[in-house]
């Protein structure tokens, strides 16, 4: 297939509500990727005296807020669903790019930041049903079906796992076909894989399709060269690189091509000859790495100010609020294209800029408390792990509390203005590594 680099504007598609997480979908996808490099909090900085997390691997602690508590990213990830619903005939131009091996082998399938929200189960679902119609249509037996879900090990499993539906048997007198068609089942053998998608995850060529969404837009880590004070990229004053210094924009920019050149790397091992893979990130449209577009009104704009409040009211120090920065980099479609051509393991079936919508799902949009507490809900379900490490639970609380009062105040200017938009791509293993 032809490579497409273009703009596709998501009213020709349906909704499309896109929230940047997380997974990740209840794809909320995964928290901080791959921490590997240790970061030292300094004790004391906030009154209530909590013990911040020390010499630990943020890996090891980090993900989407899990549970189903109000800032949950259970109950904050309706955008993701919408969105990922609009990009199914997307998915499916890529499923049929697949090929199809012998129906006595596992189709197996792999989604890579699956965070813990249903929006996976139904994708997974959407792509086994789909592959097993090209079997049928093919005069063929659909293969019995394996799926891995995988994030971060700090990502809630047991919530996921909970939203299972139970697997259907195809003996006992029901049909294969009505396993596949069934509403309350799945159709497929599932298995939870922890470990970061930028490193090795699967043994080699092991895997026909891999699926991720909402996630790649997360950095390994934060380029200590942001996080460290004396240099040209210190982000002093600021909690993201939207509206900062080029130099600290160029940094974050670096860690996400050196970190999507890992994550291919790792693909073209594990995917078997044939296969193909569908993958969603945050993008911009600006040219301007300093102008992370959504993502910049999310964590720039009343996010911003509410860490400014709590250094104003005395609750922690500015050099406090300057060590926090979050890892998420939206890349324009040339960097996410120049790393895949430098690579060269991939063939590029279609790369798309993708318009979204606001990542705030409201029931009454002239209801201004209601906007702010969807804000603030959106920027907790993913954010909130990083914070709570950072400064304990009780001021995060106290953060999140001035996110919403803010929120609240521009609610109008909000729904108008915060819009997303997403890089998407079809990958395809290119003949020379079959």
């Amino acid at each position: 297939m032809e490579q497409k680099l273009n703009l596709a504007d998501s009213s020709s598609r349906g909704p499309h509500n896109a929230l940047l997480a997380t997974n990740g979908r209840g794809h909320g996808r995964g928290g901080y990727r791959d921490q590997t490099h240790v970061t030292k909090y300094a004790r004391g900085d906030n009154k209530d005296k909590v013990v911040v997390v020390g010499e630990m691997k943020l890996e090891k602690m980090l993900s989407m807020k899990g549970g189903k508590g109000e800032g949950s990213y259970v109950n904050n990830s309706e955008a993701q669903a919408k969105h990922a619903r609009s990009m199914v005939p997307l998915l499916k131009e890529t499923l049929d790019l697949v090929k199809l091996g012998p129906p006595d082998l596992p189709f197996v399938v792999a989604d890579l930041g699956c965070s813990c929200g249903s929006n996976t189960i139904h994708v997974v679902g959407v792509i086994v049903k789909h592959i097993a119609g090209r079997y049928e249509s093919s005069g063929q037996d659909p293969p019995e079906f394996s799926a891995f879900f995988s994030d971060l090990p700090s990502n809630d499993f047991n919530t996921l796992f909970q939203l299972l539906p139970p697997l259907a048997s195809s003996g006992g007198g029901g049909s294969l076909e009505d396993c596949l068609s069934s509403t309350t089942h799945r159709s497929y053998f599932a298995a939870g894989v922890p470990g970061s998608f930028y490193r090795r995850l699967f043994p080699k060529m092991s895997v026909d399709f891999f699926y991720s969404a909402f996630s790649l837009h997360w950095l390994s880590q934060v380029p200590e060269s942001v996080a460290e004070g004396g240099g040209a990229a210190y982000n002093k004053g600021r909690i993201f690189i939207h509206g900062g210094k080029e130099a600290a924009a160029n940094a974050y920019g670096k860690q996400f091509k050196s970190d999507l050149a890992g994550f291919l790397k790792a693909r073209s091992v594990e995917m078997k000859k044939g296969g193909s893979m569908f993958l969603v990130c945050l993008g911009r449209t600006s040219v301007d790495p300093t102008d992370q577009g959504g993502a910049g009104l999310l964590f720039g704009t009343h996010y911003q100010d509410a860490w400014d409040d709590l250094v104003h009211e005395g609750l922690i120090t500015s050099e406090k609020r300057d060590r926090f920065n979050i890892p998420v980099y939206a890349p324009s479609l040339q960097d996410f294209k120049e790393v895949v051509e430098a690579d060269g393991a991939f063939k590029i079936n279609q790369l798309q800029l993708f318009r979204g919508g606001s990542p705030l799902v409201v029931s009454n949009p002239d209801d201004a408390a209601e906007v702010g507490r969807a804000f603030a809900n959106s920027c907790r379900s993913v954010s909130g792990v990083l914070v709570d490490a950072h400064i304990g639970e009780k001021l995060g609380e106290e953060l999140f509390v001035r996110v919403a009062r803010r929120a609240t105040s521009h609610a109008k200017e909000i729904l108008e203005l915060l819009q997303f938009f997403h890089v998407v791509a079809s990958l395809s293993l290119a003949a020379t590594c079959t």
